[in-house]
């Protein structure tokens, strides 16, 4: 499924047009990706948890030439599953 997709599921389960559908989910998408640039974690019940992490620099290989390659650190996203979600990817009611 891509945005699209999702977008028309939206507009086709809430009842709503598809632009109404595609500012909603452009709002929530922005609304959680702002909380975590700034630090902050976004916990929905139910379905998961995004939050921001660091990744060390370390050392790594060029794997064409073998030659040693300094990675930097970055932060990254975290997306923790939440129970709910879990349950009913592995099918448990």
């Amino acid at each position: 499924m891509n945005k699209t997709d999702l977008i028309d599921t939206i507009a086709k389960e809430c009842d709503l047009s598809k632009a109404a559908a595609q500012r909603a989910l452009d709002c929530v998408m922005a609304a959680v990706i702002g909380a975590v640039t700034k630090g902050d974690a976004v916990q929905l019940v139910g379905f998961g948890s995004f939050s921001s992490g660091k990744r060390a620099a370390r050392t790594g290989r060029n794997p064409r030439t073998g030659e040693e390659i300094k990675i930097a650190a970055a932060k990254t996203v975290k997306f923790a599953a939440g129970k709910a979600f879990k349950d009913a990817v592995n099918k448990k009611k």
